[in-house]
């Protein structure tokens, strides 16, 4: 497919080409759309772009939003969520039902301890008959109220475990709508929302950096061993990122393979040094594949870093630390730029994949 082609022949401009394919198919530019074209062309999700060349090359928007639904989980984000909300709800109504049942129930108890309290009080003798009546009717009552008590908290404790389970799902779901499927790193949209944040506060924007890295000739590594082995060198630098980086970090897969690590708290120094740890273990790790293959060359990874103050927003951010990873891709790759950097900025990219309509 010549769209693909373009891609993989070196366009910088990832967001505008990928809009551009779009464009040409006479697709609608909704952020659905665009992730599906974004993850079939930019990232290189070989069996999404099979299912979407088979859609032809006017694919229609019912068609597209199934593709969808087959292959993202985070698309059916609205439709998952407000079914957990309907659960959650209608259990609460549930409990709130038993509560109703518990409360009647006692309710036309006291009426038959009032009853028989009233009963009492104008009689002037009493004898064994009416006694022995008055006892089993007020045996029978409590019993009754004590089982029905038995079987509304049981019901109860049923109805919190199946809201436990519930809740639990949502949250398992939760999880994996910001999960990178590959490498099991944040994915771009759990980037995006922790991009937004940094500017969310003065604070936040004094304490924050982002560091950008980019495998260096990565289309070399899939054209002489396959995507397969590509991916999992992916999985193998996501592994080194996890062991590389501290809790103060948010570690996420921002393209096919770009990663970003988001930094709170460090000096600018001390930033920069985390890029160079990083860089530098990737650099001495050795890659195997698990089918025998053995990667000759080292793998490398070129960084760009760009500290929160720097910029005067979360796209802005994104934009300089990027031009900072072009300055170690220009400069022989390999190496950590901080910015800011002398020359020509490259052009820039859409930082915001998974923006609003």
């Amino acid at each position: 497919m010549q769209a693909s082609v373009a891609i993989e022949e070196g366009v910088k401009d990832t967001a505008h080409s990928v809009v551009d394919i779009m464009n040409r198919a006479g697709v609608v530019g909704l952020p659905r759309n665009y992730e599906i074209y974004y993850e079939a062309y930019a990232v290189s999700n070989e069996s999404l772009r099979v299912a979407l060349s088979k859609l032809g090359p006017r694919p229609t928007q019912q068609d597209l939003d199934q593709l969808s639904r087959d292959f993202f989980t985070q698309s059916n984000r609205d439709g998952i969520v407000e079914n957990a909300h309907d659960q959650i709800t209608g259990k609460i109504e549930d409990v709130m039902g038993l509560l109703l049942r518990e409360r009647n129930s006692l309710e036309k108890y006291g009426t038959i301890l009032d009853r028989t309290s009233a009963g009492l009080q104008g009689r002037r003798a009493l004898n064994i008959d009416i006694l022995r009546k008055i006892v089993g009717i007020m045996a029978v009552a409590t019993d009754s109220t004590i089982e029905q008590g038995k079987q509304i908290a049981s019901s109860i404790a049923d109805t919190s475990a199946e809201l436990d389970e519930v809740k639990t799902k949502l949250v398992e779901y939760k999880k994996l709508a910001d999960t990178d499927p590959l490498t099991q790193l944040n994915n771009r949209r759990a980037f995006d929302r922790a991009m937004a944040a940094i500017y969310n506060d003065e604070k936040s924007r004094l304490f924050n950096a982002l560091i950008v890295a980019d495998v260096d000739r990565f289309k070399d590594v899939n054209d002489r061993y396959g995507h397969p082995t590509g991916d999992r060198v992916l999985q193998h630098l996501a592994r080194i990122l996890r062991g590389c980086t501290t809790g103060n970090m948010v570690v996420a897969r921002t393209g096919g393979e770009e990663f970003g690590i988001i930094v709170e708290g460090l000096s600018e120094d001390a930033t920069v040094a985390a890029a160079e740890d990083i860089r530098t273990a990737i650099e001495k790790s050795s890659f195997q594949d698990n089918s025998g293959v053995e990667i000759q060359e080292p793998i490398t990874v070129s960084v760009g870093v760009c500290m929160a103050s720097e910029a005067n927003g979360a796209e802005d951010l994104y934009a300089k630390a990027d031009q900072a990873l072009y300055a170690s891709k220009n400069g022989g790759r390999n190496r950590v730029t901080k910015f800011p950097v002398p020359g020509k900025a490259p052009p820039r990219k859409s930082w915001m994949i998974y923006r609003t309509d």
